[in-house]
């Protein structure tokens, strides 16, 4: 599969399956041997098992209101980023999550290899000037 496509079938499925919690969908995007980073400092999630406990880990207390990716920008070796922003609610608080997803794309479009670095925010707002990738 070309980077490419696989780069925005990525952003579209994460951006239907964040909003729905759906853990199913966003798993079938991933090599079954995967490793995802969700902040730089922090133990990688390795293979489709680590990356689904930290997903569930992640979606459970949230209440997401509405979920933007930009489109993908797909540079050499299989790889693209996109930048997100999240609207959420947790324990009735609102708040905006926003960031960027670099991924590593095999042969089949399956990310191999990603890598988020986010920053949150109370309450729901947009990042100044829009998300930057268009």
């Amino acid at each position: 599969m070309d980077t490419r496509d696989a780069a925005e079938r990525f952003v579209r499925v994460w951006e239907r399956s964040w909003a729905t919690h759906d853990v199913d969908a966003l798993l079938a995007l991933y090599a079954e041997d995967c490793e995802h980073r969700s902040m730089p400092f922090r133990e990688p999630h390795r293979g489709r098992d680590g990356l689904a406990a930290y997903l569930r880990w992640s979606f459970e207390a949230e209440r997401v209101t509405d979920v933007r990716f930009s489109a993908p920008l797909v540079g050499a070796d299989g790889v693209a980023v996109a930048e997100f922003r999240v609207l959420s609610e947790e324990s009735g608080t609102a708040a905006t999550l926003a960031g960027c997803v670099f991924v590593r794309f095999d042969g089949q479009g399956l990310a191999v290899a990603s890598r988020d670095y986010w920053h949150t925010a109370e309450g729901h707002q947009e990042p100044y000037g829009g998300l930057f990738l268009h």
